[in-house]
């Protein structure tokens, strides 16, 4: 095992995190909150003996107290102890790990590689290979490699050939490194499971304990998992000696960071909805749903309405999904549509906003889901899409989470509408003249000079002609029927024939015009059916007697378009239309 460079400090060694080994059991309750005046008394990292150049980096990166984890684990580890820890993400436990190995690593010199971390994913590899530079940023002689599939193999073993002290991957390609004897793990000292539950869902159990068999006897073992399942206790039992127990019994001071709400909805207006809360907030946003296919439509869909947004699912080649992470990292991109899998582990400091587009499967899901955000201190907020056959698990979730998750409204026409006018406003402030753009400022001069000499403008005229430009050809306010937003909890009664065709169907005569001379019909088909306008308006001119230049304002929604149609028809087009069918062409 990593032999143990410094003896800890007595205060730490007698203190009540390591408790009596006879017990092996460390509990950390991590709800208490400590005033200004106690964080002032910590002494933070210093007490852990950490090298200079370990302290230096954790000071740039503004770590000032540990954690309850690594308040728990650090010590165990630096006296080099196999063990086992329980705790959710987003509690700093790769820290807890990583801080201890750096330490003991600081003056090998060996080529071959002393540690290897398994992870379950490429992303969560990734991050933690991250993690181990980032904590290592001030030590010339540490390097961490990350190894994974998806990614160039022979990149990797040139990379496995260089003095290397921390190697991080995923279960099979460190066994294609292995077997194909580009991997040298006779020197592994210490090896890290991350994240072990998720990797006994994945199906990795015999990748794991393979792995395990090939590597040296004498090595010290680290087990992190968010639950603790039989089988992980057997693989701890099996495999872990005499370890030290840490369970951080609850995140409560995490989980206060991050708003939960939920909104009542029914399936086919999930789209509407989520564009409306995005109208409200559109930086830093992850979207989860089930399927790949999910993730392409819904981001195509957002896309069309203007908004910067890419997709993650396990299809994206590894190098793409890496790519767009950075991209959401440096604010190119605002909107993440992704699968589970896909974003396990995703660690962006970016991200403000989880949107559970689609509910998820259990608790522990949703639990990952939502730590995207409110990570290390920051605020964050969650919103949740619950339709009526979904009530029930939702009242499971809050029981499961002992939290209430109150329910929040469907953004509005008037809140979208003051958003706009709020955004439209400050970016005019923001774009005055200031020191960024005072190189510019000749130039705009001459400009208001030529437009009041040459085409006697005034300065009204001309202030309303910048915002026009601002604002586009495109009507700002959004005035879209919004009925459908109060009808989100009244039971469906009544609402499909024996045909399956939804009663509902040419029978909606609310207007949205001033114009008396409309009236407003629904159809059920929409983007999903691949119904543009032409197709509509295809359609009920040859099924009806209704001239297509009579038809008014056409919108294509998700599942659904609204049709302003002449009012007064007669009962023979009105049969017509509610049997209309509408062909995508």
């Amino acid at each position: 095992m990593i032999s143990k460079r410094k003896s800890i400090p007595s205060d730490i060694e007698g203190s009540n995190l390591t408790k009596d080994y006879e017990n092996n059991l460390i509990t950390e309750d991590d709800s208490e909150e400590k005033t200004e005046t106690q964080l002032e008394d910590d002494h933070g990292f210093l007490n852990f003996g950490f090298n200079k150049s370990l302290l230096e980096s954790l000071k740039k990166k503004g770590y000032k107290n540990p954690t309850p984890i690594q308040k728990a684990a650090i010590p165990e580890l630096m006296l080099g102890r196999d063990l086992l820890g329980q705790a959710q993400t987003g509690t700093g436990k790769t820290a807890a790990f990583a801080l201890p190995i750096i330490e003991k690593l600081e003056d090998n010199n060996e080529v071959a590689a002393k540690v290897l971390v398994m992870t379950p994913t490429r992303e969560l590899a990734t991050q933690v290979a991250d993690s181990f530079k980032s904590y290592s940023s001030e030590s010339r002689n540490f390097n961490t490699i990350a190894i994974y599939g998806g990614t160039d193999f022979r990149n990797q073993i040139s990379c496995l050939k260089r003095k290397t002290d921390v190697v991080v991957g995923t279960p099979g390609r460190i066994i294609d490194h292995i077997k194909q004897g580009t991997f040298k793990i006779n020197n592994i000292s210490c090896l890290v499971l991350d994240e072990a539950d998720e990797m006994l869902k994945m199906g990795f159990l015999e990748d794991i304990e393979w792995i395990i068999d090939k590597l040296p006897e004498e090595k010290q073992m680290v087990l992190f998992s968010a639950t603790m399942p039989s089988e992980i206790k057997n693989i701890a039992k099996k495999y872990l000696n005499n370890p030290a127990e840490i369970k951080i019994k609850s995140i409560k001071k995490e989980a206060q960071l991050i708003s939960q709400k939920f909104i009542s909805i029914q399936r086919h207006y999930k789209l509407e909805a989520l564009k409306r809360i995005l109208e409200i907030k559109n930086e830093g946003v992850i979207i989860f749903v089930r399927t790949k296919s999910l993730t392409a439509s819904i981001a195509e869909a957002l896309e069309t309405s203007g908004h910067s947004v890419a997709v993650l699912n396990g299809d994206i080649p590894q190098n793409q999904r890496e790519n767009t992470v950075d991209r959401l990292r440096k604010g190119f991109i605002d909107i993440l549509v992704a699968t589970d899998v896909a974003a396990r582990g995703l660690d962006v400091e970016r991200i403000k906003l989880v949107i559970n587009y689609d509910f998820p499967f259990d608790t522990e899901t949703y639990t990952h889901r939502i730590g995207r955000t409110g990570r290390a201190g920051r605020s964050g907020e969650a919103i949740l899409f619950v339709n009526r056959r979904e009530k029930h698990f939702l009242r499971n979730l809050e029981n499961s989470l002992k939290t209430k998750i109150e329910e929040l409204e469907i953004p509005s026409n008037q809140s979208i509408n003051e958003k706009r006018m709020d955004k439209l406003t400050k970016d005019i402030n923001i774009n005055s003249i200031s020191e960024k753009n005072e190189e510019n400022k000749a130039l705009m001069i001459d400009i208001l000079d030529t437009l009041k000499v040459k085409y006697s403008m005034q300065d009204e005229e001309i202030a309303m002609a910048a915002i026009n430009l601002i604002v586009g050809n495109k009507p700002f306010f959004i005035e879209e029927d919004e009925s459908w937003i109060n009808k989100q909890n009244i039971p469906d009664r009544d609402r499909f024939t024996r045909k399956g065709q939804n009663k509902s169907r040419g029978s909606n005569k609310k207007s949205t015009h001033n114009n008396s001379g409309f009236e407003t019909f629904r159809f059920e088909y929409g983007k999903v059916n691949k119904i543009r306008i032409p197709n509509i308006i295809s359609s009920i001119c040859s099924s009806t007697n209704i001239n297509g230049r009579a038809i008014g304002k056409i919108q294509v929604f998700n599942d659904f378009s609204l049709v302003d149609l002449p009012k007064n028809l007669n009962r023979d087009t009105i049969n017509k239309l509610k049997n209309l069918k509408i062909k995508s062409y």
